[in-house]
């Protein structure tokens, strides 16, 4: 595994905890078949960092995610957050760390200040302290105007701003967002990323799964990429894309779907070492930059192209040359 840094460390280099530290750790569903959703994750994430697991679908970013935040029981290894054992002190790590799944998991009974307001509730905090905490943060996430609304009576992008105030209410330490944009639309993703941006420049330690590569890319310090519940690689993005990316990828938007000879013809384009569908035409990535556009152009001809691009290695590029296949399967 790549990384500039420690991969396992018990402690960070001002000899504070690690924010999280997994050593080994492993989650085996018993079968037939047998799996192995989790394979001996080592991963070292520091205080402060944006971190981000990535992988396709299943590739064992959410069973870790609910390894670390006390949810799923390890089979076998050893993880801690802020130097607390999930096992042995899960009470604790439950108190100092946010969780934001998947799934919408708002009280739809409650209003948008009740569900900030009995969480912080639920941590011991007074119920004048809840009010004045429920009340900044549903400022801070631009949903003051929406207090005495129900989460059904709000957009998606609301509620999952409304999901990430209540999970950092109790002011944890370590923030687990599992896949927080899928499904919102460009503009709510955006609005969410400014204000965990906000969050983490308070000094907030975030630990992000998604398939998103442009998001991680353009948001996190360190990633580390998992396949098959195994950690193929783990440093800062350029230094990922520099190593395991391809030279450039070529995205060309189509009127309609691509033939097969077109997909043949390119395939077979010196340069050129991969061609995948994507919504909107193809996606090419190549081992160089010189002249492969124009050829890519020449033999797409007569395909519609309505858009094309060119740009520099990607994460999903990296992906696909350890993997050879697409990051969204």
């Amino acid at each position: 595994m790549t990384s500039t840094l420690p991969a396992v460390a018990g402690t960070a280099q001002d000899g504070a905890p690690l924010a999280l530290e997994l050593s080994g750790l492993r989650k085996v569903y018993p079968g037939p078949p047998e799996v192995r959703a989790v394979d001996g994750v080592d991963l070292a994430v520091h205080p402060g960092e944006m971190f981000g697991l990535l992988g396709p679908n299943g590739a064992g970013k959410s069973t870790t995610v609910g390894m670390c935040t006390t949810r799923i029981r390890p089979t076998s290894g050893h993880a801690t957050v802020m130097g607390l054992d999930i096992g042995a002190h899960a009470a604790r790590v439950k108190r100092r760390i946010g969780v934001v799944t998947q799934t919408n998991t708002l009280d739809l009974s409650l209003t948008l200040e009740e569900n900030l307001r009995y969480h912080v509730r639920y941590f011991g905090w007074s119920g004048r302290a809840s009010r004045d905490r429920a009340a900044e943060l549903l400022d801070r996430f631009r949903l003051g105007d929406r207090r005495r609304a129900f989460p059904e009576q709000i957009s998606g992008g609301m509620a999952q701003r409304l999901q990430v105030a209540r999970a950092i209410a109790h002011r944890p330490q370590v923030l687990f967002l599992d896949e927080p944009t899928a499904g919102l639309d460009p503009q709510s993703r955006i609005a969410l990323w400014d204000l965990v941006q906000e969050l983490r420049a308070d000094g907030l330690t975030v630990v992000l799964t998604t398939h998103y590569m442009e998001e991680a890319d353009a948001l996190c310090d360190r990633v580390a990429i998992i396949d098959h519940g195994q950690v193929l690689v783990c440093d800062r993005p350029q230094v990922l894309k520099d190593v395991h990316g391809a030279g450039a990828t070529v995205e060309l938007v189509l009127q309609d779907p691509a033939s097969e000879d077109t997909v043949a013809r390119l395939e077979q384009l010196g340069g050129v070492t991969t061609v995948e569908r994507t919504d909107d035409g193809l996606r090419l990535f190549g081992d160089d930059h010189d002249g492969l556009l124009a050829r890519v152009v020449a033999a797409a001809s007569g395909a519609g192209i309505r858009d094309v691009s060119v740009q520099g290695s990607t994460l999903e590029a990296v992906f696909i040359n350890l993997t050879g296949r697409d990051l969204r399967e």
